[in-house]
């Protein structure tokens, strides 16, 4: 039988689990809004400071334009928060960096790549993809692109609210095609192109995978299963600074610094070899004077590998935002082409600088606000990753992208990264023996142990992918591109009606 002052102690109990239960939705929709009022003060301000540049353009060509340009920040908000996400998720998962350090590399690296070397990505996808000619006019063209970029973007903001990290590239490419159909008809699309971008989507991955295992296999072999692991690592860790340092410099003498010098052929290979060798000489000293204080376990050699991996996401950083930036504003800068007195649907488009400008701030302020989310998906869902897997994947993941951008092909960094993580995984099935775990005879589930490892459950339990994510990965993949098609012509077909 209870008491008085036993009844009374519960309900003073209650009240305070119920005030914490409040307390706690609070907070939670307080993160919630914040994010999104930031978010709507960028699009108020892109749209603010655009309509104040174009307000000699006529009504419905000045509503267009402003129209364009908040969907393009909307577009790039999104991206940062999804695409970005993908490739800062190896470096957080193998606790080399924090959220908020990675957020912080990603904002500036990503805004140097889309400033520098993001112009010939951004032609490739606004003209590439569907090849007008007389098929529609100006006006039907405008809204295609407009279509294809809102479509995009509201698919791209499902897949991040319910954590699903989907290509923003197959999105936007799903959206023009989508639009483009629905304007003038199949023969509207540039199947060449779209064949292009297909093979591009296989490729990728499949690539990445393929050099982020290469890359481990090296270093378990070479460094981490070496008998002096000391000697090894610092006999090997600097070569492989060397050629993350040689291969970003080649980037940047291609690309990046094209608009104040274009070197020949001789001049990249110098300038590569150069990089490589003074990265050598300066990465030499600070490893032997790291194994210096380091035992020679495993688990000593891993932070040996931190510094490399954040020059690795830098680098990938800077080659998401060279490629990825023409998916938020490749659209916007075709629609900004067609404006004018003397509108037509140019062969080339002549990228403005302030439509790079919301592109990169816009991913830069989607990957801080709303990029935490997927960066946890991605780095510890797939596989278990260290600090040297999450190096390989990271660095696989640069070389792939760097490569696309070089062609001007606009492959999804989603696929390339995530690919790279199931490369490292598989690689480590294979390699790893799981049979070296012992089970003493008379185990509750099993009487021997090689029924225990024959056991269909436990075979399952030592897998060291989780085949479950792949499926609703490759899912979302799958349904991306036709929803993104849909959508657009949907938003396209209302258009015509206003």
């Amino acid at each position: 039988m209870t008491t008085p002052e036993k009844n009374l102690e519960n309900r003073y109990v209650n009240d305070l689990r119920r005030f914490g239960f409040s307390q706690e939705q609070v907070l939670k929709a307080r993160a919630s809004i914040v994010p999104i009022g930031l978010a709507l003060v960028f699009l108020a301000a892109v749209a603010l400071v655009v309509g104040s540049w174009f307000t000699s353009s006529t009504g419905e060509e000045y509503l267009i334009i402003v129209a364009a340009a908040v969907i393009g920040g909307y577009m790039a908000l999104n991206i940062g928060a999804n695409d970005v996400a993908n490739n800062m998720g190896p470096a957080v998962g193998g606790k080399v960096l924090t959220v908020a350090a990675a957020i912080a590399i990603a904002a500036v690296c990503e805004t140097a790549g889309a400033l520098l070397a993001g112009g010939d990505v951004v032609k490739t996808v606004s003209k590439g993809i569907i090849a007008p000619g007389d098929a529609i006019t100006v006006v039907e063209f405008r809204y295609l692109m407009l279509s294809a970029l809102l479509s995009a973007a509201l698919w791209i903001n499902l897949a991040t609210i319910l954590g699903a990290p989907v290509s923003t590239t197959h999105s936007i490419v799903g959206g023009v095609l989508g639009a483009g159909i629905a304007a003038a008809g199949v023969g509207l699309v540039n199947w060449v192109t779209m064949s292009k971008i297909a093979a591009s989507w296989v490729i990728s991955p499949v690539f990445g995978a393929a050099v982020a295992a290469a890359l481990l296999l090296f270093i378990e072999r070479k460094v981490l299963s070496a008998p002096d692991r000391l000697k090894a690592a610092s006999t090997w860790i600097p070569v492989l600074v060397g050629l993350m340092a040689a291969a970003f410099a080649a980037y940047m003498s291609l690309k990046g610094l094209k608009k104040i010098w274009k070197p020949s052929g001789i001049q990249i290979v110098a300038f590569s070899v150069t990089a490589f060798a003074v990265t050598l000489a300066l990465a030499r000293p600070y490893i032997a004077k790291r194994v210096l204080t380091l035992e020679n376990t495993k688990k000593d050699i891993y932070p040996l590998f931190d510094l490399p991996l954040i020059i690795g996401v830098a680098l990938l950083s800077f080659a998401h935002g060279a490629n990825d930036v023409a998916n938020a504003v490749g659209p916007l800068a075709a629609i900004v082409s067609t404006i004018g007195a003397d509108a037509e649907i140019a062969s080339k488009v002549s990228i403005p600088l302030w439509v790079m400008v919301v592109g990169a701030f816009g991913i830069a302020l989607g990957l801080g606000l709303f990029g935490p989310k997927l960066i946890a998906i991605v780095g510890q869902k797939i596989t278990r990753l260290n600090s040297p897997r999450a190096y390989c994947v990271a660095l696989s993941s640069a070389v792939t992208v760097l490569i696309a951008t070089t062609l001007g092909l606009p492959v999804s960094s989603t696929h390339i990264a995530v690919g790279a993580v199931f490369g490292v995984g598989f690689l480590r099935e294979f390699t790893e023996n799981p049979n070296k775990r012992k089970l003493r005879p008379g185990h509750k589930l099993n009487a021997t142990a090689d029924d225990a490892f024959n056991s269909r459950n436990l075979r399952g339990k030592r897998r060291l992918v989780r085949r479950s994510f792949a499926l609703s990965i490759a899912a979302a993949w799958v349904i991306t591109v036709p929803a993104s098609a849909l959508l657009a012509a949907m938003i396209y077909a209302g258009l015509q009606l206003l």
